[in-house]
């Protein structure tokens, strides 16, 4: 069968084998996987409701942090129904454009996270820098551009990079040895030469690596400087706890995307880029509600009296 897809593929399907090889493990891994996910939407769909309807978090960091929730709860449904879905049934299938579309989204709504760290870390570099103009250098109207241009980036960056996985011919072993449509997975099942999607694939990662790492980097410099230059205790701890929650979340994130970078593209490394791709997908997503809300006093506190005028709501 001949498809539109690719250059002439014939293949339509894939299967995925997900954690196959591990037979005693997939009722366990099931329960973890959902109960993990179901944390993930509840906690960042909390976070979205909470910035919304309390006026002490209509901040222009809240407003980030609202996306970030958003966007976490994005590229983890991209990937988790499926991987929950191959643990329980015998027919691990995708179709091609299913799997491209995948790949499309899940690329899509991590660059967009990539950026929106560095967006998040300016924020961070002008409260810290110009706290008195803080309001007026973080308008409404600039978070709102900036967030916008994560955005359009991000689409911008995965579909340059579907479209070159698009561009190759697909005609052999149809078998992804892992739970979803991976880059360097889907690429290895190219019948010829995949320089151009590699080569495509190799610029934009570097590119927007770089971009989101000198950002983050430059503005915690400018602020390491700032903070030991301030006289009180009292304002550098201030500082300090403004900026821990940011940093812990760049570090975890950052920190796995280089290690996929690191990982050699060979059948023996496969299992470590399946593992690395979870903790990724599937805890990072969840990781970061209680990162930023156990750091931030208006979070908690917002969450507590939401939670206690819900409980008292029901027992009237």
């Amino acid at each position: 069968m001949i498809l539109d897809e690719g250059k002439q593929s014939s293949v339509s399907t894939f299967i995925l084998l997900g954690f196959s090889e591990y037979p005693h493990l997939q009722a366990p891994l099931f329960l973890v996987f959902l109960t993990i996910y179901t944390v993930t939407v509840v906690g960042n769909l909390g976070i979205i409701v909470v910035t919304r309807i309390n006026p002490k978090l209509h901040t222009p960091m809240d407003f980030f942090l609202s996306h970030l929730s958003f966007l976490d709860i994005c590229y983890s449904s991209v990937f988790t129904p499926k991987l929950l879905e191959i643990f329980v049934v015998e027919d691990r299938i995708i179709s091609f454009k299913g799997c491209m579309a995948q790949f499309f989204f899940g690329c899509a709504f991590v660059i967009t996270e990539m950026f929106m760290l560095a967006v998040m870390a300016y924020d961070q570099f002008v409260a810290v820098t110009n706290p008195r103009l803080y309001a007026v250098a973080m308008s409404h109207k600039l978070c709102t551009l900036l967030v916008a241009g994560t955005y359009i980036r991000g689409g911008i960056c995965s579909l340059t990079i579907t479209y070159s996985l698009l561009d190759l011919s697909f005609c052999g072993s149809n078998i992804i040895n892992h739970f979803g449509c991976e880059y360097s997975v889907v690429l290895s099942l190219s019948c010829f030469d995949s320089y151009f999607s590699l080569m495509t694939c190799l610029v934009i990662s570097i590119f927007t690596e770089a971009c989101s790492l000198l950002i983050i980097l430059s503005s915690y410099v400018v602020i390491v400087v700032t903070i030991i230059k301030m006289p009180s205790t009292g304002g550098l701890r201030k500082a300090f706890s403004t900026c821990a929650s940011h940093l812990t979340a760049i570090t975890i994130f950052h920190g796995i995307i280089l290690l996929l970078y690191r990982v050699p593209n060979s059948k023996s490394s496969w299992l470590l880029v399946k593992v690395a791709t979870v903790f990724f997908t599937v805890m990072i997503p969840m990781l970061n509600p209680f990162i930023y809300s156990l750091r931030n006093k208006d979070v908690k506190e917002a969450v507590r009296s939401l939670i206690n005028s819900k409980l008292l709501s029901h027992s009237m």
